[in-house]
């Protein structure tokens, strides 16, 4: 594999990190229990506060059978666009599935990320025979196009230490505020920073890292300029990050 794979830079965990919190779905692959053999299904997909991806699945599919016997799993991301799919970026976690437990703290704040990611699924998330699974990511291979290709390990794509229940803790109140009362700091956010066209953007989650967007069926990633080092730090970063992206706009240098 020597000169096949880069070397892993923060331009390669940048791209990986927004293939992982921009997903609405992906290709889940596990093991199927009477014969060993590989089975995939399409899943919808959100991320747990920490970048860890989260799945809704019924306990009447095949694929959720099979995580319960054998929690390994890998998860394909990444949307082919115009042109030859493969020249696409796309991302493969090799994971380990926990199903959460209902009525536990940490599967109410996993349904709330994933609704708010995924609101239609609100339709089915409190029918009884749907759980959520937790895939906790091991390592994953990002092919960024051709000739791009890089091997990350966990530390590349999760978030550790006090600010993620930190931030846990302040998230639905800081979502609901700014879907409220700011909705144009979220316009500079969507078109400035994540480089996305059009109005109608909500805030759908907080993390350490940046922002996930959503409009209708369409999801974007804005970044912050440099990673929270303290939940207490969002609402500063916000401000700054709408007041820097409104002086590009107004002086007309956005590109």
């Amino acid at each position: 594999m020597k000169g096949v794979i880069r070397e892993t830079d923060d331009e390669a965990i940048r791209l990986a990190k927004a293939l992982l919190r921009s997903a609405r779905f992906g290709a889940l692959a596990v093991v199927e229990p009477q014969t060993g053999s590989p089975l995939a299904s399409r899943v919808g997909v959100a991320t747990d506060i920490d970048g860890a991806p989260l799945i809704l699945v019924s306990m009447l599919s095949a694929h959720t059978g099979a995580l319960l016997a054998d929690p390994r799993c890998s998860l394909l991301l990444g949307e082919p666009g115009k042109g030859d799919p493969l020249a696409h970026p796309r991302l493969t976690l090799i994971c380990q599935a926990a199903r959460l437990e209902r009525g536990s703290g940490e599967h109410a704040r996993a349904q709330r990320r994933y609704l708010n990611h995924n609101p239609k699924a609100k339709l089915y998330a409190g029918l009884g025979d749907f759980s959520i699974f937790r895939l906790g990511p091991q390592r994953a291979s990002l092919n960024g196009g051709f000739g791009k290709a890089y091997q990350l390990d966990q530390s590349d794509l999760l978030t550790s230490g006090p600010i993620v229940e930190e931030l846990a803790a302040r998230e639905q109140s800081a979502i609901d505020h700014m879907n409220a009362d700011h909705l144009d700091a979220i316009t500079v956010y969507a078109q400035h920073f994540a480089k996305v066209s059009g109005n109608g953007w909500r805030v759908a989650g907080f993390d350490a890292d940046g922002i996930d967007l959503v409009s209708g069926d369409d999801v974007c990633r804005a970044f912050y300029p440099q990673p929270l080092a303290a939940a207490g730090g969002l609402r500063h970063v916000l401000v700054d990050m709408a007041k820097a992206g409104r002086a590009i706009v107004d002086t007309g240098t956005e590109t």
